[in-house]
């Protein structure tokens, strides 16, 4: 978060906010992980952008626990929800250092390939361009699972993140589709989203 952004507070549930930054840090790790492996740009500036809201989450828990506290019983008894928040941002901030390194290619070594190479799934970031077929249709409907083995995890909406979207949730132009699958079902996923492809083989 830099000093320039002011983040406003807003009244949240602690609950889902822990749950939120815990879902992005994870995603967070395997999109860094996929850029460095890859050596992908785009994956590596949607882990600064995931970083950007974990940020922001815990900014705003914070002021959510130091409200809350009416007394010291009070005030401890949040120290541990503030000690998760802090370590989850810390696991975000790994996350955005890896994708850091692939922006300021600095080159990831060999050895660190070689230990992901062999994954078989693989993440992939692809926008949706306004000739896709996936345009107001919900993620249920599409069956990329069954069709081509593909899991969407995550849609970014401009500055919105939809973390494990359901299957009723419907994809609008411009999307950004965070999936995960293996190779040639990613490849045919990115060809759909951009229009290249106009249905599922």
């Amino acid at each position: 978060m830099t000093k320039s952004e002011k983040i406003e507070y807003r009244p949240v549930s602690v609950r889902e906010a822990l749950t939120e930054m815990k879902d992005l840090s994870e995603i967070m790790i395997d999109l860094a992980y996929s850029a460095a492996l890859f050596n992908s740009r785009e994956l590596a500036e949607e882990v600064l952008e995931l970083e950007k809201r974990v940020d922001s989450l815990a900014y705003i828990l914070d002021m959510n626990a130091m409200l809350a506290a009416r007394d010291a019983e009070d005030a401890e008894s949040l120290i541990g929800v503030t000690t998760v928040a802090a370590a989850t941002d810390k696991i975000s901030d790994a996350a955005a250092d890896i994708a850091t390194i692939v922006l300021k290619e600095v080159g990831i070594h060999p050895i660190v390939r070689e230990a992901f190479e062999k994954v078989e799934e693989q993440l992939a970031r692809a926008e949706v361009k306004p000739d896709s077929v996936f345009i107001n249709k919900r993620v249920g409907d599409l069956e990329l699972a069954a069709k081509i083995g593909v899991d969407i995890i995550a849609i970014r909406r401009g500055k919105e993140w939809i973390i494990n979207p359901s299957e009723d949730e419907t994809i609008v132009e411009g999307d950004v589709l965070i999936a995960r699958g293996a190779p040639l079902g990613v490849d045919e996923l990115k060809g759909l989203a951009e229009g290249k492809i106009k249905e599922m083989e």
